[in-house]
């Protein structure tokens, strides 16, 4: 499948995402005022500190290195929110977050990004923002679930007999984006499989990691663990090759390189992730307890 057709995967499983919310589920995330303070927190201030440690203790070349910052200063991509909802997190946390984060990214994403040529390159140089590619993030995203919403809200029980169909179709939907996305990287992977690779295998992984504790040691429950641990551990490939790639702004193959690896690797690393919490954290154990002690009297 060509790059070309994934933003019409996209707004296909954001609708199928869309069909599992209600605007109560929104109304709840948006309580949830100190996982939204910490997740923004981790995503703006500790991952870019911990990419940068990991740059440098990889001993990446300067330009590899910024490329690898450019992942850390993007938003979450809509990878995030599939994942979130094959894995049964909390996907209008996902959502909320991925808004507020994206609004955020319009500062941030500079900011960070100018930190990092000036600590690596020795020079600044203030990226401006790139309307279109944040508002068709934006598109690709909330117009599709909203429609979901809509048909949820307006039809629930169709929305119920079309959840098992949906989620099967997502998969499908997920395995082919990842496909795609190893087949543009197959080149920058067999070139720069060595260090670059370790490096951005160990940011995917301090990402999902310090975004899966953070809310854990809150005590929040694994639906909210999963979905600010992907939120902060999956960012948009798609912004940062742009940024990386265009004339107008970095136009560095080099600093793409990061990025590319990281587009082929990072899904993966999501699944085994998230998979690996399922089977370790006993909180997912939880609710069969009850279930078991409930049909006990009926035996």
């Amino acid at each position: 499948m060509g790059s070309q057709y994934f933003p019409y995967v996209i707004a296909v499983v954001m609708l199928a995402l869309g069909l599992t919310l209600t605007v109560d589920d929104f109304k709840r995330a948006a309580t949830l005022r100190r996982p939204l303070a910490v997740a923004l927190l981790c995503q703006a201030l500790l991952l870019p500190s911990l990419c940068l440690l990991i740059a440098e203790a990889f001993h990446l070349e300067p330009h590899l290195a910024v490329g690898l910052m450019l992942m850390a200063a993007t938003p979450g991509g809509t990878m995030a929110n599939i994942v979130s909802h094959l894995f049964n997190g909390d996907l209008a946390l996902n959502l909320t977050l991925a808004a507020i984060n994206a609004a955020l990214s319009v500062v941030a994403l500079p900011a960070i990004l100018a930190a990092s040529m000036t600590w690596f390159l020795g020079e600044g140089r203030f990226i401006p923002l790139q309307l279109d590619k944040f508002v068709m993030v934006f598109a690709l995203v909330l117009i599709p679930t909203a429609i979901g919403i809509a048909i949820r809200n307006r039809f629930p029980e169709l929305a119920r007999r079309l959840k098992t169909p949906v989620k099967i179709v997502a998969v499908l939907l997920l395995v082919v984006a990842i496909g795609g996305a190893i087949a543009q990287g197959e080149t920058t992977l067999l070139n720069n499989f060595g260090v670059v690779s370790g490096a951005v295998v160990s940011f995917c992984a301090v990402s999902l990691t310090v975004g899966y504790l953070a809310p854990r040691l809150m005590r929040l429950g694994p639906p909210q663990g999963i979905a600010i641990s992907l939120e902060i551990g999956l960012h948009n490939t798609v912004v940062a090759l742009g940024v990386a790639l265009s004339p107008q702004l970095l136009n560095s193959v080099e600093m793409a390189t990061p990025v590319a690896i990281y587009g082929a690797l990072s899904p993966l690393m999501a699944l085994t992730f998230i998979g690996a919490v399922r089977l370790l954290d006993p909180a997912f154990r939880v609710k069969a307890q009850p279930e078991a002690v409930a049909s006990e009297p009926a035996a």
